[in-house]
């Protein structure tokens, strides 16, 4: 099984590093890029197991028939990761197309 992510989350998850350490999330860069590391290694690492659910259609814009799994990281933020399931040389493959979080997209859900 294989994880990939789109290149508009890859970029997400290297800005969201400067967003959480600019908002004072985290007092210190390095704490703020060591959670987005692991958030994305979390994910990259464990996704294919996860409890997956179909995803609302409002999230269609992103990519139709998708799923998602919840990543939970601290007590007051769940991270949703959207992706699809497909199939290349005999290998399943996950396709990461959307990522956010409970205080943005949870009243969607």
């Amino acid at each position: 099984m294989n994880v990939y992510f789109q290149e508009e989350v890859r970029e997400y998850f290297m800005e969201l590093a400067r967003i959480l350490y600019e908002k004072e999330y985290f007092g210190y860069e390095e704490s703020a890029m060591r959670y987005v590391d692991d958030l994305f290694d979390d994910i990259e690492e464990t996704l294919p197991v996860r409890l997956r659910k179909p995803a609302p259609q409002s999230f269609d814009r992103y990519g139709k028939g998708m799923y998602y799994c919840v990543f939970k990281k601290n007590p007051r933020t769940k991270w949703y990761v959207f992706f699809n399931i497909g199939e290349s040389e005999g290998e399943t493959v996950y396709l990461v197309q959307y990522i956010s979080n409970n205080h943005v997209i949870a009243h969607l859900l």
